[in-house]
C-alpha cells in the first residue's frame, strides 16, 4: 500500500514475500501471485527502486533508527501510543500498566532522546516510523 521504505522493510521483516502498491494493475497482481506461488519474492517496480536506493545509501549496519538502538521495546510501545494521541490513562489501559509506570517510561524516553515535550516526541515517532500521520 505504501512505498515508504519503513513500511516495505517492516513487511519484509515480518515475512512478506510480495509487496504491491494498492494502485497496481491487475496484470501486475497476476505476476506477483505467480512469482510467490513459484517461491520467489515479488516487489512492484516502485518498491524495488525504494528498496535498492535504501540499500545503496546505507553505509553501515548500525544505521538503525535511534529508537531501535536506544529504547526498550516497551518504551517504543509507549512512544508509539503517545504519538497516536493517547492519554497517559489510555496508554496504561492499553498496556495494562499503571499511569505512574507510563509517566516513568515517558520520562525515560525523553531523557534518552533528549526531547522535552510531547510534540517533539510525536514528530520523532513519525520520523522514525513508529507512527504515521
Amino acid at each position: 500500500m505504501h512505498s515508504d521504505s519503513r513500511f516495505v522493510r517492516g513487511a519484509l521483516q515480518a515475512g512478506a514475500v510480495g509487496y504491491l502498491l494498492k494502485d497496481s494493475q491487475f496484470g501486475e497482481l497476476e505476476k506477483a501471485v505467480s512469482a510467490v506461488m513459484d517461491n520467489d519474492i515479488y516487489l512492484c517496480p516502485e518498491v524495488t527502486t525504494t528498496v535498492v536506493k535504501e540499500y545503496l545509501n546505507k553505509t553501515t549496519s548500525d544505521e538503525q533508527p535511534l529508537s531501535t538502538r536506544v529504547l526498550t521495546p516497551r518504551e517504543r510501545e509507549v512512544l508509539q501510543l503517545i504519538a497516536e494521541g493517547h492519554s497517559v490513562r489510555e496508554i496504561g489501559s492499553i498496556l495494562y500498566i499503571s499511569r505512574k509506570t507510563v509517566e516513568t517510561h515517558r520520562r525515560k524516553i525523553k531523557g534518552k532522546l533528549n526531547i522535552n515535550n510531547s510534540a517533539e516526541l510525536t514528530k520523532y515517532a513519525i520520523r522514525e516510523g513508529l507512527s504515521s500521520l
